[in-house]
Order: structure tokens, then sequence, then C-alpha cells
């Protein structure tokens, strides 16, 4: 199975169903996208061709524009690509602590049973936990509650070091300087490099005289 023509079948089977829920596709980017007044909800596929089947993972997720402006000044990413980026993502396997879940395609009957299967994910669970989350308060909770552990909603650990402690700055956290501690020792103990570090401390000092109108 080919995988462009798969994507075109599974986009055009879920249409409808996005749709409904104000989601547009954006087949360039492999994703259909929701605007929110915070910035966006999206739900990406990732297709990839194994002889004669197609493996699917599907990754959802939400942007903070206020956390991403700042955010992306530091995180090293082609300017580019600064509007499309996600505040918070993760694949419906990893959500459900199935890590390397994968979606097994081999026929037109199997297109049909997996959306099926995304779309009564999606309702459960999926756009639920999207509509809690893009707000500053649940971020902050995600990013911040426990700060010495991995979290499973942002695939690389150190830029959760940095859109945590922009959270807490957005919140006005009382305790932003410990926040920021407990976020620095994070960043050693996962193996930041020296440069990652650096740029922690130039964030930590431009969050210090930031203004949270």
């Amino acid at each position: 199975m080919l995988v462009k023509p798969f994507e075109t079948a599974l986009y055009e089977k879920l249409r409808l169903f996005f749709e409904k829920h104000d989601f547009v596709l954006m087949a360039d980017k492999k994703q259909f996208r929701k605007v929110t007044p915070t910035g966006f909800q999206n739900v990406i596929f990732t297709a990839t061709a194994y002889e004669d089947e197609v493996w699917l993972e599907v990754n959802f997720g939400c942007r903070n524009h206020q956390i991403e402006q700042i955010a992306q000044q530091f995180l090293g990413n082609t300017r580019d690509f600064w509007g499309d980026s996600n505040t918070i993502v993760v694949s419906i396997g990893k959500y459900n602590d199935a890590k390397y879940f994968r979606y097994k395609i081999m026929t037109e009957p199997d297109v049909e049973d997996v959306c099926d299967i995304i779309k009564d994910f999606l309702m459960t669970d999926g756009f639920p936990f999207l509509n809690a989350s893009d707000n500053l308060s649940t971020l902050n909770e995600i990013f911040n509650k426990t700060p010495s552990k991995s979290c499973k909603y942002v695939y690389n650990q150190v830029h959760r070091s940095y859109k945590g402690v922009i959270c807490g700055k957005l919140i006005n956290d009382d305790k932003f300087l410990d926040l920021a501690d407990k976020h620095r020792n994070t960043l050693t103990k996962i193996g930041a490099t020296p440069e990652e570090l650096r740029t922690y401390e130039q964030l930590l000092g431009f969050l210090l005289y930031f203004s949270v109108n």
C-alpha cells in the first residue's frame, strides 16, 4: 500500500467528522487543525509504508500562543516553523501508555476500521483532553506539578522545562524562582548540553524582566 494514496483516502474519510468539530484539513502539514482563542488544537497523521502495509501514528495536541511566542525565541527552531509549533503533543499510543503503538493497515476495510477507532478515541478522550488543556492553568499543571519527572505530553524534555518556566511566569506563580531552580536541576539531571543550559539562563533573564499584562 502506497503512503500518498492512503493519506488521501484517510483525510477524505475523516474530513466530515473533523469539520463537524470545527477542524480544517491542512494536508500539507498532515493534520486537521482548529483555531482557538488561545492558539490552536490539532490532530496529526504520520504514515509509513512497510512492504504490503502502512503503519499510522496519530498525535494530537494544542498550541498556546503566549507560551510559544516566548519559547520559540530560545528553542533554536527555524523561524518559518514558529507559527506551527505545538505547546503539548502526544500520540494516541503514548496517551494510553502504549508508547510504540501504531495502527497497521493493509486493506481498504482496514482504513474504515481505523477511522472509526480514531473517531471514537477523539470523542471519548482526545477532544475532552484538548478542550481542558489549551489554557495556562492546565498547562501549568501539566508542566510544573512534578518538574523533576518526565512529562509525556512533550517529546523534548528540555523544551518542557523551558515551556514550564514560561508558563509559571505567565500565571504569576509566586514561587517562580523556586520553580526556575527545579527546572534547572531537571535540565542538569537529564543531560542538557552546556548550550541548552546557557539558553535556559538567558530565558530566565528575559522572564525576570518580562511584564505579564
